[in-house]
C-alpha cells in the first residue's frame, strides 16, 4: 500500500479494514482480547499472570499497588480509539493501533527499573505508565547524555565527577586549564597558551575525574546513539531507534522505548504529531 494511501487511512480511524502495511500487520483480534485480565491480575501483588486465547505470560510486580496501577492503565489503553500507540512495558511490546486494526506489531527494549546510585544522587530508570502524546519527530537525532551517564560511566571506573564551565576555565591539579572555544572543550598550559580541541567522541577524564562537559558543546552530542529517527514524548522520553540490536524485547534501558530500524522508521513516516501513547 502507498504512503498516501496509508495517511488516508490514518487520517479517517474510523473505517479500516486489512491493511497491508510493512514491516508489520496483524488483523486485531479485538483489543479486547489483548487486554483481558485475568483474575489473578487483580489479585496478585508481586507475580502475575495474564491469560488470553490460551496464552500465558509471567508478569511480576513491586507491589499490590503497582499491580492494580498495571490493571488501571491496561483498561485505559483497551478503551482508546482512533489512530493511536499502545506500549506494554510488562510485554515488551508497541502496537500501532488504528481502530480496530494493528497496523505495527513490533517488540521493543523497555525501561530496566534499575536504580543507579552515586555519591548523595539517584536515578531510577522507569517509563511511568500513563497517556502520553508525541510531540515531535527527528531524524538522524543528535543524543545530549544527562548527567546519570557521567555519573553511571565514574561509577563504573572509579572516577569522581566534576564539570568543565562554559563561561571561565577549569583549573587542573598540574596547572593545566580546561576551556570551552567555539563549542568545543579544549586545553591550556600552564602559561594560557591554548594547546588545542580535546576529542568529542572521548569522555575528559583528568586527576581521575570524569568532567561533564557543558550541554550544546560538541562534547556532549553523540551521533547515533538514539539510531535513525526519535519520536518525543516530552520529560526525556523517547521512542527511537538503537544501534544494540541485542537489547530489543528486553527490560535493558534507561527509560525509553528502544525500536528495530525498520519499526521506528514505520513510526516516523506514520505517526504524526499529536498522536496518543498509551504506556502500561
Amino acid at each position: 500500500m502507498r504512503t498516501r494511501q496509508i495517511q488516508q487511512i490514518l487520517k479517517s480511524a474510523g473505517a479500516v479494514a486489512g491493511l497491508a502495511i510493512a514491516p508489520a500487520v496483524v488483523r486485531a483480534q479485538g483489543l479486547e482480547a489483548r487486554t483481558q485480565l485475568s483474575s489473578r491480575a487483580h489479585l496478585s501483588a508481586t507475580s502475575d499472570s495474564s491469560e488470553s486465547d490460551g496464552e500465558t505470560s509471567e508478569y511480576s510486580f513491586k507491589s499490590r499497588s503497582d499491580s492494580l496501577s498495571w490493571v488501571r492503565h491496561r483498561a485505559i489503553a483497551a478503551q482508546a480509539t482512533g489512530f493511536h500507540l499502545v506500549v506494554s512495558l510488562q510485554d515488551r511490546h508497541i502496537w500501532a493501533i488504528v481502530g480496530e486494526d494493528t497496523v505495527l506489531s513490533a517488540p521493543a527494549a523497555v525501561a530496566s527499573g534499575t536504580t543507579l546510585q552515586y555519591g548523595n544522587q539517584s536515578w531510577t530508570f522507569d517509563m511511568p505508565r500513563g497517556v502520553r502524546t508525541v510531540l515531535g519527530k527527528e531524524a538522524d537525532p543528535i543524543w545530549q547524555p544527562p548527567k546519570w551517564l557521567y555519573a553511571e560511566t565514574a561509577e563504573e571506573h572509579g572516577l569522581k565527577l566534576g564539570y568543565v564551565s562554559a563561561s571561565h576555565p577549569t583549573k587542573l591539579s598540574d596547572g593545566r586549564k580546561l576551556v570551552v572555544r567555539n563549542d568545543e572543550v579544549g586545553l591550556l598550559d600552564k602559561d594560557g597558551k591554548y594547546l588545542g580541541a580535546l576529542p568529542t567522541d572521548e569522555h575528559i577524564v583528568f586527576d581521575n575525574t570524569l568532567f561533564i562537559p557543558p550541554l550544546g558543546t560538541k562534547n556532549r552530542k553523540v551521533e547515533g546513539e538514539l539510531g535513525k529517527y526519535r519520536l518525543i514524548l516530552g520529560d526525556g522520553f523517547l521512542l527511537h531507534g538503537t544501534p544494540y540490536k541485542e537489547s530489543i524485547g528486553l527490560a535493558a534501558t534507561h527509560g525509553c522505548v528502544r525500536l528495530r530500524d525498520e519499526d521506528i522508521e514505520w513510526l516516523y513516516e506514520h505517526v504524526p504529531v499529536g498522536t496518543k501513547v498509551y504506556i502500561y
